[in-house]
Parts: structure tokens; sequence; C-alpha cells
């Protein structure tokens, strides 16, 4: 079992394999627009802006599992990301990140990277750092600013 082994829906709701990444560095995260952290999106774009042809992508997983600060449609989700933060990264369909309904590549990223005391994702903006050939290298707290793990993008790319 991979990371390529798993599919998600688009925001826009098209199915999309995670093997058409093959090759490329990834920072998947759980996101969300109403969250102390939200800002961190700019920090996000700017990554992948940045490394972006450097085959490096940011895919962006809305969660509504933390206080509900993900409660809009993925009508709304696209549009806040957009005109407020400029994103351009693959955004996907919301999800489930912990639970009985946790998504299966969650299960996966949080087994192949566990937290402190407990493997779930305890919050919005926990970010999985994966390498050009698949294997999850790191799991960072969401009170890790997106630019504090460039240098550890920059040495896998």
């Amino acid at each position: 079992m991979s990371i390529y082994d798993f599919s998600a829906k688009t925001i826009t709701g098209e199915e999309k394999s995670l093997a058409d990444y093959k090759g490329n560095a990834l920072l998947i995260v759980n996101t969300a627009s109403k969250c102390g952290f939200t800002p961190q999106y700019k920090g996000l774009q700017a990554l992948y802006e940045k490394y972006h042809k450097q085959n490096f992508e940011v895919l962006g997983f809305p969660c509504n599992q933390f206080m509900k600060q993900e409660p809009g449609t993925e009508a709304d989700i696209q549009q806040f990301c957009e005109l407020n933060y400029g994103v351009t990264f693959p955004m996907f369909a919301k999800i489930d990140v912990k639970g009985a309904n946790a998504h299966p590549l969650f299960v996966y990223l949080t087994k192949q990277a566990p937290g402190i005391l407990s493997e779930a994702v305890k919050w919005n903006f926990t970010k999985f750092l994966v390498d050009r050939n698949g294997e999850v290298i790191k799991r960072y707290a969401p009170t890790t600013a997106p630019e504090a793990i460039e240098g550890e993008i920059e040495a896998i790319l």
C-alpha cells in the first residue's frame, strides 16, 4: 500500500487518483475556512507558487470536524480560498480526517506519521510531507507555519 493507492473527490466533484501525482513531492493539509490557522492558506499558496515547477504540490482537504470551522459547501470553500488567499493549488471535497468516517487517505497518513500521544489528526492545518516516491516523510502540527517547512521541502526536491 502507498499514497498512490488512494483517490479523492476534487472540490469540483471529479474523482482524482493520487497516482496522478507520482514523481511529485506533496504537502497534504486538512484545511478550514473559519479557523485561527486559516491565514496559513497564504503561506501554503506561496510554497506552491515557489516550488510547483520543481514538481511540488500542495493538496488541500477541507474538514468540518474541529469546532465546525468548515461549514460551507465545496463551492463556498473554493470561492473563499480563491478570493481571500488566491489559492490555485488543488483543493478536494470536504472529508473527515479522523474517526469512523475518516477518509482512507488520512487513515493511511496518520498511521505512517503518527502524532504525539495519538495517531489521530487533532486540529485543522495538520500537514503531511510526502517525498517524490510517495513516502510519508513527516507530520507537522497545525501551529507549524508553512514557511517553516520550506527547508525540508527543498531537501526532497
